[in-house]
């Protein structure tokens, strides 16, 4: 399930792909849907186009001393109209993290023996257009697909001579950023969302047919690689996945799917490399900011609690945000709680809830009797494991039995836990899913059993949203043709379980944009098959007062359960005291 899109069960002949290159040598995010398609059963690479350089494109010989080399750019008029830029460059370099998509990655294996040409493009400055020769030899390929990892903008008949067309990555959303750098200006435009779509090319710029898109959180920083990292990351599957589609129900499926054309919104017609005056109008308030409080900085997390209300309308039904008679329950010294499961037993209503400890910097599973009044009688540990980081407890019943799915992204699968002795004795019955998958949640609907989940790789920010579905609770888990859900970051993660209202079926999601955890929203399931799956979004809770997150929500019963977050310093949170048994030490506000 690590790689979903490989497979396609049609019994069609494989694609033909082509792929424009500059060289063999590619960034980490080209290589990986190289591997994706090469280890797919129902595409193949066939055609291998390389850039030829005109032979006066030798580059020029460069100044030997950083003296000289300034002095260079300096006097020459193109660099030194982005000669802050380069410098930025040349800092941003050291905040780059390990395992960056645009690393270089020799692909050469990957590529040996396949057919491959060598084109000298036609074209001045940004445009190349392809010698007839050239498309003669191109079209005799008989290729699907060509998919544009190099050459400049393309132009002329290249862009018809694969059956579907030229497809290419614009990084950045389209409807508001053209142009580049990518993902560049919407750090000096304060965005909340980077965002990558995957086009079919044509003469217009930034015109094709937007055959997908996926939209992250535009990180709270300066650097430019920092912001690159999960966009690139959680977008190689865009050529695999409109691939597998594409063989699987064809190319009007493909195009039905696609993105509806919109508007363009953005502050400029075509964004360009920032000039000097820009690096300054942009860096100079963020190095004057980061100077006056660097003194008086401070750590600060998100601190999560609790709440619980009872007897009031749900909040998803509610024709007012409805957040009044949330009680706040206050976590123990070193803990917050987040994560909260409402579940009735014995006529008793309990929380099941994610409790971390900071100074273990880990979490388990910590369980409560829920009082008629919204208290928490007696909090106690459930679930704690050695090496593992439990939390989102999703319980449920089914039959006589009372089953749990948490999230362990470091067990690297979605696991099944049978209660023996409610509430505090579970034991691992199966492995539903192997790999980094977060916010599992499972529900039962017309005889079969259903999972939605989002995978975490390689991180969480870049998930996808996936829903599956099963005769049996222990699988075998079948891949919903409508995967991914969704690649929206703000609602491509669960905030809890399935609820049933007057036979609708309502999914919380909640919002990782501006931050983590924002907000939650409703989403009714409009339908619901081993086909189609549809929803539609009722209403968004937002953080309100001194909260900056609030991100799950359930209900069992009369009673509510919800997290909300603060931005709080972390040694105010940290006890410099001996540990003592944080249920001794429970309080509540």
């Amino acid at each position: 399930m690590i790689q979903p899109f490989r497979f396609s069960p049609a019994d069609r002949a494989p694609l033909r792909i082509g792929i424009l290159l500059d060289s063999a040598k590619l960034s980490g995010f080209f290589a990986k849907i190289i591997e994706d398609i090469q280890e797919s059963n129902f595409a193949a690479i066939k055609l291998l186009v390389f850039r030829k350089r005109p032979a006066d494109s030798s580059p020029k010989p460069q100044p030997r001393s950083r003296a000289g080399a300034l002095a260079h750019r300096l006097l020459t008029p193109t660099l030194r109209k982005r000669v802050l830029y380069d410098a930025y460059l040349r800092f941003d370099k050291q905040m780059k993290p390990a395992h960056h998509p645009l690393d270089t990655v020799d692909c050469s294996a990957w590529l040996a023996g396949i057919e491959n040409l060598e084109i000298e493009p036609i074209g001045k400055k940004f445009v190349h257009r392809f010698p007839l020769e050239a498309l003669e030899q191109i079209r005799a390929s008989d290729l699907d697909v060509i998919l544009r990892f190099g050459f400049n903008i393309l132009a002329g008949e290249i862009l018809t001579a694969a059956r579907y067309g030229v497809w290419s990555y614009h990084h950045g959303d389209n409807d508001f950023y053209r142009g580049g750098p990518p993902h560049f200006w919407e750090l000096c435009e304060r965005a909340p969302l980077s965002g990558v779509i995957l086009q079919v090319l044509t003469e217009e710029l930034d015109g094709g047919l937007v055959l997908c898109k996926s939209l992250f959180t535009t990180e709270q920083t300066s650097s430019v690689s920092r912001n690159r990292y999960v966009p690139y990351w959680g977008s190689t599957d865009l050529v695999i996945r409109k691939l597998n589609e594409l063989h699987q129900f064809g190319w009007d499926y493909v195009r039905q799917k696609s993105v509806p054309p919109a508007s363009y919104q953005g502050k400029r017609k075509i964004y360009r490399t920032p000039t000097n005056l820009e690096m300054v109008r942009w860096m100079g308030p963020v190095i004057l900011k980061k100077a006056i409080k660097h003194p008086f900085r401070k750590k600060t997390v998100q601190h999560w609690k609790i709440a619980v209300r009872v007897g009031h309308q749900p909040l998803f039904d509610s024709p007012d945000p409805g957040l009044d008679g949330f009680r706040w329950l206050e976590p123990p010294p070193d803990h917050f709680w987040a994560d909260p499961f409402a579940f009735e037993h014995q006529d008793k209503c309990w929380a099941f809830f994610e409790d971390y400890n900071y100074q273990r910097r880990r979490a388990g599973i910590a369980c409560a009797e829920i009082s008629p009044e919204g208290r928490l009688i007696n909090p106690q540990p459930c679930l704690e494991m050695e090496g593992h980081h439990f939390s989102y407890p999703h319980i449920f019943r089914h039959g006589g039995d009372i089953f749990m799915v948490p999230e362990s992204l470091d067990s690297n699968s979605v696991d099944l836990y049978l209660c023996h002795e409610f509430p505090h004795k579970w034991r691992r019955a199966a492995t539903l899913l192997q790999g980094r998958f977060a916010d599992t949640t499972i529900w039962q609907h017309e005889n079969l059993w259903w999972l939605m989940t989002t995978r975490a790789e390689p991180d969480a920010r870049a998930g996808c949203l996936f829903l599956f579905y099963s005769e049996f609770l222990t699988g075998e888990w079948k891949f919903h043709p409508a995967n991914p859900i969704s690649t929206d970051i703000r609602n491509n993660r669960g905030a809890g379980r399935i609820l049933e209202a007057e036979g609708r079926l309502i999914r919380p999601s909640q919002s990782g944009c501006p931050i983590y955890g924002y907000s939650f929203s409703f989403n009714e399931v409009t339908e619901l098959s081993t086909q189609r799956y549809v929803e539609k979004s009722l209403r968004i809770i937002q953080p309100w007062g001194k909260l900056c997150a609030v991100h799950t929500y359930n209900r069992a019963g009369k009673i509510e359960l919800l997290d909300g977050a603060a931005m709080t310093p972390l040694k105010n949170l940290v006890s410099n005291s001996s540990p003592r048994s944080w249920r001794q030490s429970f309080r509540m506000t």
